[in-house]
């Protein structure tokens, strides 16, 4: 079987790429290794920027559709230190430079807007290799074989593709997340809700945070930030879900028990995450028939905000690329990489001094000071 744009993954980054080609009139396949689109939550709640994400947004045509979406005041922020004392309270101003959605309400709107065919289902990926004239042959872990004219790897932070172009690994920045959620937050847990307010709280310290989105219906989503080893989160019990969150909370003893309550009183299964990175610098010299977009070219900490705008305006560039330069994939890629590198380069800087930032000896007040900044994105 040939497939002559092969798309591997279908995350906001890949679907938007396939959605885009669709516009212009070329088709697209997406292997995907998740059995369905409804196998896995899909995470929290992600700001939409209006110099990336919302522009690939409308390069797909879904700007509206977009717009219906929207978490209505999401965009508040608040900076608290340790004790619970108020240091920003900034409301959504209402203009919507970077409105807050659900992850899975944006999926879905890219999924709905794609050919049926267009995504095929439960097709793990096990291993690629050249056929020579930028040509591919992807075998999947069943045993299926597809050849492709052209290969997209939108396939994450573990890239199985990455490696036909590079040689980088994802290294470890320092920091690891510990999520938590709580439910009908402003009946059951209203001194949580009260500090986390309308949209983003940040609850910092040096070495460690506590981070909270208030998400639609009442739900606080937590994010609990370590500066720790790698391993450390290995001696963690998580099955255990009590005793874990016991254990992390300790790690923020004497913090005020509206913040603490966070973390000991989650009512789902606390997933662990370590934070990886690429380089800032990640490039690749131009291989025939292949190409990344999202995080399998640019993974970054979460500390710009830019992971989801990035991939979602990677895959729109790429397809207005291939459009652009009909039957000339050579010049279609050379112009996608050359803006790639640029745009991803300047985000990563970000990423890694915010990162820093935040749990400096200076926290919570080195983000006071970032967030008085005027900002320099375009």
């Amino acid at each position: 079987m040939n497939t002559p744009i092969t798309i591997i993954g279908a995350g906001l980054g890949g679907l938007m790429l396939a959605r885009v080609l669709h516009v212009h009139g070329i088709a697209s396949t997406i292997y995907e290794a998740e059995v369905s689109p409804d196998v896995r939550a899909q995470g929290g709640q992600l700001d939409i920027h209006d110099y990336n994400g919302q522009v690939a947004l409308k390069a797909a045509g879904l700007f509206d559709e977009f717009t219906a979406i929207i978490h209505a005041g999401g965009e508040a922020t608040r900076v608290l230190d340790k004790h619970g004392t108020v240091l920003l309270d900034e409301p959504d101003d209402g203009t919507g430079n970077r409105p807050e959605v659900q992850r899975g309400d944006l999926r879905r709107l890219l999924l709905n807007s794609l050919p049926a065919d267009t995504i095929r289902w439960g097709h793990r990926l096990a291993s690629v290799s050249s056929l020579g004239n930028g040509r591919h042959l992807l075998t999947f872990s069943d045993g299926r074989t597809v050849e492709s004219d052209m290969l997209v790897g939108a396939d994450g932070a573990w890239s199985k593709i990455r490696p036909l172009l590079s040689e980088a690994r994802p290294a470890y920045v320092g920091t690891s997340f510990i999520e938590t959620y709580l439910f009908d937050a402003d009946i059951r847990h209203t001194a949580s809700a009260e500090a986390v307010g309308a949209g983003a709280l940040f609850a910092l310290a040096p070495e460690k945070g506590i981070l909270a989105h208030r998400e639609a219906n009442g739900v606080l989503h937590t994010y609990v930030a370590l500066n720790k080893p790698e391993d450390w989160l290995n001696c963690i019990d998580f099955s255990d879900a009590s005793t874990a969150l016991a254990r992390v909370a300790e790690e923020f003893e004497g913090w005020a028990p509206e913040l603490t309550a966070l973390i000991t009183d989650g009512e789902t299964d606390p997933i662990p995450r370590k934070i990886y990175a690429l380089p800032i610098d990640h490039t690749w010299g131009r291989v025939p028939g292949v190409t990344l977009l999202g995080d399998a070219a640019h993974l970054m900490s979460p500390f710009a905000g830019e992971g989801a705008n990035l991939a979602m305006l990677d895959g729109a560039e790429l397809g207005k690329a291939i459009a652009a330069n009909a039957g000339d994939m050579k010049a279609a890629l050379r112009a996608y990489e050359a803006e790639l590198f640029r745009r991803s380069a300047s985000a990563a800087a970000e990423a890694e001094q915010n990162l820093k930032l935040c749990f400096d000896e200076s926290a919570p007040y080195s983000l006071l000071n970032l967030f008085s900044q005027p900002s320099t994105n375009q």
